[in-house]
């Protein structure tokens, strides 16, 4: 809860505020379960808040916390949905850890503007928001965009916070980007599900799509990214001139 000293944030949580200091400045990793949701419901966080919070809580060593993740990779049947959504004009796209992009079918290509002229490394949702300039013309509101980026991008580093690719992504980012250090400070940390985002595309002119995020059942690190649009609107007649 904002606006709560730390006195009083103890209290509500039922632990002393000596122990709570203790477990804000990550001097007590092993805290109890029972304790961090009593600090959760002190705090009414949102579930993935909470999720945070227990992940930053929990021992950096612990089961599977030092181990190097595995390069992920989208599965056959999940690249057959990419191409099924293609054949409807569906823009679509795999993102996994980091904000990383796996895969994209065609029209979500065609959508994000450069998207062809990126190397592998740089087809990165935070890379992207933040370090090209397309990206900021793109987006009618992309301060929005940019805090919802930044934002994800945090609870995966919260969830790992030893893996190398992480690291170096949110360092690249605070270097040289202003803008991301701001928002970073924020401390706001969701994941994604729905929302409308509107585009200004050099093809397609104004587009205001409905984007849904859907977690994967072959990997809970992935999501599919969704892009749908009202029949018969603007925005429909605009997609299909990306289709084309």
């Amino acid at each position: 809860m904002r606006g709560l000293r730390r006195e009083e944030l103890a209290r509500l949580a039922g632990v002393s505020v000596e122990y709570y200091t203790r477990l804000e400045q990550g001097r007590s990793l092993n805290a109890s379960p029972v304790i961090l949701a009593a600090i959760a419901r002190a705090m009414r966080l949102t579930e993935t808040e909470r999720v945070h919070l227990f992940d930053l809580a929990s021992p950096l060593c612990g089961k599977n916390r030092c181990d190097k993740l595995p390069a992920q990779r989208v599965h056959p049947e999940t690249q057959l949905l990419l191409d099924t959504l293609e054949r409807a004009d569906i823009p679509a796209a795999v993102i996994g850890r980091g904000t990383d992009i796996l895969a994209a079918n065609l029209m979500f290509r065609a959508l994000m503007v450069g998207f062809d002229t990126m190397s592998a490394r740089e087809r990165n949702l935070a890379r992207y928001v933040f370090f090209d300039g397309r990206a900021r013309e793109l987006h009618c509101d992309w301060d929005s965009v940019a805090s919802e980026v930044t934002a994800v991008l945090r609870f995966s580093v919260g969830r790992h916070p030893e893996d190398a690719a992480l690291i170096e992504l949110t360092g690249e980012l605070c270097l040289h980007s202003e803008d991301f250090r701001r928002i970073w400070d924020d401390h706001d940390v969701h994941e994604r599900v729905s929302g409308i985002v509107r585009f200004q595309h050099p093809v397609a002119g104004e587009l205001a799509l409905t984007y849904q995020l859907l977690t994967l059942p072959t990997d809970a690190e992935q999501t599919l990214l969704v892009y749908t649009v009202e029949p018969g609107s603007p925005s429909a007649a605009g997609l299909q001139l990306l289709a084309k």
